[in-house]
């Protein structure tokens, strides 16, 4: 909603924006739990099918999150029988993290699940409107990630 000199709120917006974040979300962790897995096991298994061998670290800081919450994410993976860890020849201290075949698959179900979300939902705007919330989400992030205020 717009002011009485048609302007919108900035703080409205930004509620919106949240609480849009937080219905799409839920929808997607919805379909992935009916596949067996969380959001962030998705995560993890989906940015290994971008690159494999990456070090805890290097997933942790991909992904936004400390190291001590990786170890614990990948040690249920490896559990679960989705990823391996394999020593990187360098440093023996830190291991290389890989999709083995049934986390493969397991990736590969959670982007088909991403996909149908996708296709419902965003993917049903015309695509001059998508091109311009692509614009604004990029000129948001870049809003966000410059230095100071």
């Amino acid at each position: 909603m717009a002011d009485q000199a048609g302007r919108s709120d900035p703080l409205r917006v930004w509620f919106r924006l949240m609480r849009l974040e937080t219905r799409m979300r839920t929808s997607v962790a919805e379909g992935l739990r009916a596949i067996g897995l969380s959001v962030p096991q998705c995560d993890v298994l989906t940015t290994l099918t971008e690159k494999e061998g990456v070090s805890q670290q290097d997933l942790a800081k991909r992904l936004y999150v400390t190291k001590g919450n990786i170890s614990g994410l990948i040690d249920r993976l490896v559990a679960a029988g989705l990823v391996e860890r394999r020593a990187i020849a360098a440093d023996k201290r830190q291991h290389a993290i890989y999709l083995t075949p049934a986390g493969r698959g397991a990736a590969e179900q959670a982007i088909a699940c991403q996909r149908r979300f996708v296709a419902r939902t965003i993917g049903r705007l015309p695509e001059e409107e998508l091109s311009t919330l692509e614009r604004l989400l990029i000129a948001t992030r870049d809003l966000v990630r410059a230095p100071g205020e």
